[in-house]
């Protein structure tokens, strides 16, 4: 038995059933899948107001705009004199089915599971009796939530504008600053239950087609009932699961999402979800920003810079002072080393202890910071820090110096643009305080290694993850590792994402 259940078990088979609906295509049939549903309508219409030719109309109100099914179906139906001039109504079957509505998107189907699955995404169907097939019109509502500034990732010099939940917009994000007809857009669905548009996205005469058939094959596999959260496709996608560290790449925002696209990498855009993925992810991306390529390469270099050395803190600077206190007093100049013991005289706990709690309040308190409402929150953080912060050394609870290094710490974790990346090191920083405190600065050292042979070993699509730290058969990356170049300098493209053309500029 374990902390995840009663042992290992095997689950029971997940049905699938194709065709998901075998009745026959009849209004009736359609309309006895909705039963009980409070929203399914059905109509009623003559031709051309012949009371002798009728139609049933089924659509879903709510998925469907009203002015578009009534001045561009019902209307026309309705008033067409083709229509009424038509000997039966088998020919104003195909006159309607060659535009004499006005409907831009028209389809002919003859299954019921294509009329259910457009009924649901908003499309209106016409039945006509006696026949087994079915027309149905594009009249899908457009109600979504407005492109808005990125609110994860802001950008000084940057654009204005972030993905949001309909996925057609957000390809009409991308096509907007992509405007090359090698754009693919290549589309699954996923979810048995959910039935979630998952589009992957790459640069034909750029990325590694065999890169977006990996993608592609992967998000066939997932075989869930609900594509709903970022986690049922990131952790169906990734290529390994037993790491803290991410191997997705994500993005609200369209500008770095294209940018990436045009580098070689492929995007993937889930329907519902505000945000895209790029791959493969490799560490320096979870190090970039939009602003990276917005100022000049000497102070994106410094600022590069400071994130690597903010991740160096975050991870060993708690367990350097548990280290340096425990056993190698001798690295802590004398006057410093007086203050700390004089400070931890009235202190009951040891300094493992006092450290391992402080990072364990912090964590509590980042953690309550952000499930409350933002007004609720800020009065969290302000009462924790007043409480974890001058109560607690006042209270002698724990030290002044391991509340500074655990602050410190803790504000170099914030450094790292990507907050799934920051997770990772604060769990990495736990273990590396531990074995700090068993085995001294020696198990500062193995901890460090340990975490470089894990980084070492990952891959994304088969690309290091250090790239471009590490060689991928000879392929290395050009232009942006920790230092920055002059962006007319790198006159190619990343060689580890193995592209079809390496030269991105003259």
């Amino acid at each position: 038995m374990g902390i995840f259940g009663r042992g290992k078990r095997i689950p029971p088979p997940h049905p699938q059933q194709e065709p998901r609906f075998s009745c026959p295509l009849t209004a009736d049939a359609v309309a006895e899948i909705f039963q009980d549903c409070a929203d399914f309508s059905r109509r009623t219409l003559f031709l051309g107001g012949d009371r002798e030719r009728q139609v049933e109309a089924l659509f879903i109100t709510g998925q469907v705009r009203n002015e578009r099914a009534s001045d561009y179906v019902l209307r026309p139906l309705v008033q067409s004199r083709a229509l009424q001039e038509a000997p039966d109504l088998d020919a104003a079957f195909e006159l309607m089915a060659k535009g004499e509505l006005y409907s831009l998107a028209v389809a002919v189907r003859d299954t019921a599971d294509q009329v259910v699955f457009d009924l649901v995404n908003g499309w209106l169907a016409l039945f006509f009796p006696g026949r087994a097939q079915v027309l149905t019109f594009m009249t899908a509502t457009e109600e979504k939530r407005a492109v808005a500034p990125p609110g994860n990732e802001p950008d000084v010099k940057g654009a204005r504008d972030s993905f949001v939940e309909s996925v057609r917009t957000n390809t009409s994000l991308v096509r907007r600053r992509l405007r090359s007809p090698a754009l693919r857009v290549k589309e699954q669905l996923v979810g048995r239950q959910s039935v979630t548009p998952v589009d992957v996205v790459y640069l034909k005469d750029i990325a590694d087609e065999g890169l977006a058939e990996q993608i592609e094959a992967r998000i066939r596999e997932i075989d869930i009932d609900a594509m709903l959260m970022t986690g049922n496709f990131e952790q169906y996608v990734a290529p390994e699961t037993t790491t803290a560290f991410p191997l997705t790449v994500y993005t609200e925002r369209p500008d770095r999402f294209c940018a990436g696209l045009a580098e070689g990498r492929v995007g993937v855009l889930v329907d519902g979800i505000p945000m895209g993925w790029l791959f493969p992810a490799t560490l320096d991306s979870f190090f970039r920003t939009g602003q990276d390529r917005s100022t000049g390469w000497m102070l994106a270099s410094v600022l590069s810079l400071l994130r690597y050395v903010c991740m160096l803190l975050t991870l060993f600077l708690p367990g350097l002072y548990v280290a340096a206190v425990l056993y190698h007093p001798e690295l802590i100049p004398v006057k410093l080393m007086l203050s700390i013991i004089s400070a931890k005289a009235d202190v009951p706990f040891s300094t493992l202890v006092e450290v391992l709690v402080m990072l364990a309040a912090f964590e509590v308190l980042q953690e309550a910071g952000l499930r409350l409402p933002a007004s609720v929150g800020q009065t969290v953080s302000i009462l924790g820090g007043l409480v974890v912060g001058s109560a607690a050394v006042e209270a002698k609870l724990v030290s002044p110096a391991v509340l500074v290094v655990v602050a410190i710490a803790g504000i170099a974790g914030y450094t790292a643009p990507s907050q799934d990346f920051a997770g990772a090191l604060r769990l990495w920083r736990f273990c590396i305080t531990v074995a700090a405190a068993v085995f001294g600065l020696v198990g500062l050292t193995l901890g460090g290694v340990v975490l470089a042979y894990r980084l070492a070993g990952l891959e994304s699509f088969g690309v290091a993850y250090l790239a471009p730290f590490a060689s991928n058969a000879g392929r290395r990356g050009e232009g942006h590792a920790v230092l920055r170049r002059p962006l007319p300098e790198v006159k190619t493209r990343p060689g580890y994402l193995k592209t079809k053309n390496r030269r991105n500029q003259g």
